[in-house]
C-alpha cells in the first residue's frame, strides 16, 4: 500500500495524553521551509484505545504524519479516559491551546463535537465516522465518513471463497449502527458466494459500553468460541480487541481478517501475522491526510460530509502476505458490481 511505511511507524508509537491544564505533548515535523506560524498546528483526539491500537487510531496517526511530511506542522494527541466521559474536555483543551484544525477520531464524539464547534467558530473541526447533521450541522465541522459495508462485503467474499469448513464468524467491538455496517456487509458478501455458509456474529460489548474496542482478552474469548464451534475464518471490527481474535486464530489453527489498517503489517508477532489472510482497509489515513491538505490550501468548505467508498478507494482489501492473490479476479468482479450499482450492499444486518 502507498502508506505502508507510515502505518508501520504509527503502529509503533504510543504517545498519548489526558485532558489537563498542561500543554499536551506535541510531535513536530519539517515545516517545509515555511514559517512555523504558517504550518498547521493539528489537534488529534483519539477514540477508545488511543494510539498504539494498530488499527483505527493508528491509521489516523499515519494520515496526520503524512500530512505533516507534506505540509509541515505539529500535532498534539489526546486520549479519552476509560469511560470516555472527558471527550468534550479533550476538544476544548485543544481549541483553548490554539490547535487548528482539530480532528476527533470516532463516532463517540458525535454527542459533544457540535457544541464545541459552535463555541469555537474560528476553529476548523473534522470528525472521523461522524456525520455533520448528527452533530447539529455546525458550519466549521466536516464529517469524514466511509462505506464500511462495501469493504466488508469484499471481506465476506474472501472468507466465503477461502473457508474449508463452510463456517465463518464476525466479531464486533461494540454493538452500534456503525459496527453493524461491517457485520451487514460481511454477511452479505458471504451469502453472495454461498448462502449455505454459516456465519456466527457476536459483539464484545453492548451499545454504550465502548470497552469492547480495547479488550483483547474478551475479543479472544468471543473468537475462540467461534473457532471451537467450527468456524475457520473470523473477521473482526473491534479495534484494539482484534489482537485477541488473532491470538484465538493462531491457537485454533484458523485464519482471521483484520480491519482499518493493514494488520498483517502492524502486528509484531509472526505467529499472528501468519493467520491474517487480509484486512478490510478503511483508509482513515487517506481521509485525514486529504482533510489537512485541504485545510492548508484553504479549501475546507465545512458544514458537510465527505464519503470514502470503494470507487474512491476509501475502503478495500489488503493483499499483504499474498493469501488472497488467487481470488483477486473474483474480488474485482464483485467490486465492479458494487461500484456500478448492480449489487446494493446493506448497511444493517
Amino acid at each position: 500500500m502507498t502508506k505502508a511505511a507510515a502505518l508501520l511507524l504509527a503502529g509503533g508509537l504510543a504517545l498519548t495524553a489526558c485532558a489537563s491544564d498542561e500543554e499536551p505533548a506535541a510531535d513536530g515535523g519539517d515545516t517545509g521551509g515555511g514559517a512555523a506560524a504558517d504550518a498547521p498546528k493539528i489537534g488529534l483526539a483519539f477514540d477508545t484505545g488511543g494510539e498504539g491500537d494498530r488499527s483505527f487510531n493508528d491509521s489516523a496517526v499515519a494520515g496526520v504524519e503524512a500530512a505533516i511530511e507534506a505540509n509541515g506542522g505539529t500535532v498534539a494527541k489526546l486520549s479519552p479516559n476509560d469511560d470516555g466521559s472527558n471527550r468534550a474536555d479533550l476538544l476544548t483543551q485543544l481549541a483553548d491551546q490554539g490547535y487548528d484544525p482539530i480532528i476527533a477520531v470516532g463516532f463517540a464524539y458525535s454527542d459533544v463535537i457540535g457544541d464545541i464547534a459552535e463555541q469555537y467558530p474560528d476553529v476548523t473541526f473534522a470528525q472521523v465516522d461522524g456525520a455533520v447533521e448528527d452533530a447539529g450541522s455546525p458550519e466549521n465541522l466536516t464529517g469524514l465518513l466511509f462505506a464500511e459495508e462495501e469493504g466488508s462485503f469484499l471481506a465476506g467474499v474472501a472468507a466465503a471463497t477461502k473457508t474449508e469448513a463452510d463456517h465463518v464468524g464476525f466479531v464486533g467491538g461494540v454493538e452500534t449502527p456503525l459496527i453493524q455496517k461491517f457485520q451487514a456487509g460481511f454477511e452479505a458478501g458471504v451469502e453472495a458466494v454461498n448462502p449455505d455458509i454459516q456465519v456466527d456474529s457476536q459483539y464484545i460489548s453492548p451499545a454504550g459500553d465502548f470497552s469492547g474496542f480495547n479488550d483483547p482478552a474478551r475479543g479472544k474469548i468471543v473468537a475462540q468460541g467461534m473457532y471451537d464451534a467450527g468456524a475457520d475464518i473470523v473477521y473482526h471490527a473491534a479495534g484494539g480487541s482484534g489482537i485477541g481474535v488473532f491470538q484465538a486464530a493462531a491457537e485454533s489453527g484458523g485464519r482471521a481478517i483484520g480491519v482499518d489498517s493493514d494488520q498483517y503489517q502492524t502486528v509484531d508477532d509472526p505467529a499472528l501475522q501468519a493467520v491474517i489472510m487480509t484486512s478490510m482497509l478503511k483508509r482513515v489515513d487517506n481521509a485525514v491526510e486529504q482533510f489537512i491538505g485541504n485545510y492548508v490550501e484553504g479549501d475546507v468548505a465545512g458544514g458537510e460530509n465527505q464519503r470514502f467508498d470503494l470507487e474512491s478507494e476509501g475502503v478495500g482489501l489488503s493483499t499483504s502476505g499474498g493469501f488472497i492473490d488467487d481470488i483477486q479476479d473474483d474480488l474485482d468482479t464483485y467490486r465492479e458490481q458494487i461500484i456500478s450499482g448492480d449489487i446494493e450492499v446493506p448497511t444493517t444486518p
